[in-house]
């Protein structure tokens, strides 16, 4: 199952300690609302072209508000590669454009959720669902994810928890990230935040089985979900 805590998540609730927290931008955030406590949207030292410093609104509702959460700007998003070692061969030319892709697939994460989210109406209260928080475990293999390995399937590149709040209950959900090897040379910056035209990445999100609920909602929804993967 994808049950239980799990590791990856950089905050250690054991022993009263008190680590550092970083978003899955590998930003420092204060936990009280998951925000960078300084976020870095100035170029960097040897950066050698200009990169645009605007952010752009998601359309994913944020826990807590009534206003949406805030994409990083491209300079922010180049910047984080930059201190995580991963800049090689970043062209910082290209920066907006590996923003577009990874807003436009958040943005298609949060359809899988909601698509979810509809199988609980009642619980829904007032208000739609939000996305409270999340984590970024990319070296951790959800256990679908692991078994669908031995089998000979690829591993994602990316894996993100999502804490979705349900009325007043937060629910886990798991995303795997993976690149559609039939679309692999197709780059290009989505026409749209919310296109849903063919992509180069795959979403597969769906609730962990952390509770019976969900546990029935993933074998309810198992045969469309299988059915619309092999279309």
């Amino acid at each position: 199952s994808e049950g239980g805590s799990g590791g990856g998540c950089p905050v250690d609730h054991t022993n009263g300690a008190k680590r550092p927290v970083y978003n899955v931008y590998n930003q420092q955030i204060n936990p009280e609302n998951m925000m960078p406590y300084n976020p870095n949207n100035e170029p960097y030292p040897d950066q050698n072209a200009p990169i645009s410093q605007d952010r752009v609104s998601s359309n994913i509702p944020k826990g807590g508000t009534e206003g949406t959460w805030l994409y990083p700007s491209p300079q922010m998003f180049y910047n984080a590669c930059k201190r995580k070692g991963k800049a090689e061969g970043f062209d910082p030319t290209s920066a907006e454009t590996v923003v577009a892709i990874h807003n436009n697939m958040n943005e298609r994460t949060w359809m899988q959720v909601c698509e979810w989210e509809k199988r609980h109406p009642d619980q829904q209260g007032v208000s739609a669902p939000k996305l409270n928080r999340f984590c970024g475990k990319p070296d951790d293999l959800s256990p679908k994810a692991y078994l669908k390995s031995l089998i000979g399937y690829p591993e994602p590149f990316d894996r993100h928890d999502w804490y979705v709040l349900r009325g007043e209950q937060e629910v886990r959900y798991v995303i795997d990230y993976y690149y559609d090897e039939q679309m692999r040379n197709t780059s290009d910056k989505p026409p749209s935040l919310m296109s849903t035209a063919p992509s180069n990445i795959l979403v597969d999100a769906r609730p962990a089985v952390d509770s019976f609920s969900t546990f029935v909602d993933r074998i309810v929804m198992f045969p469309s979900r299988a059915l619309a993967a092999m279309q």
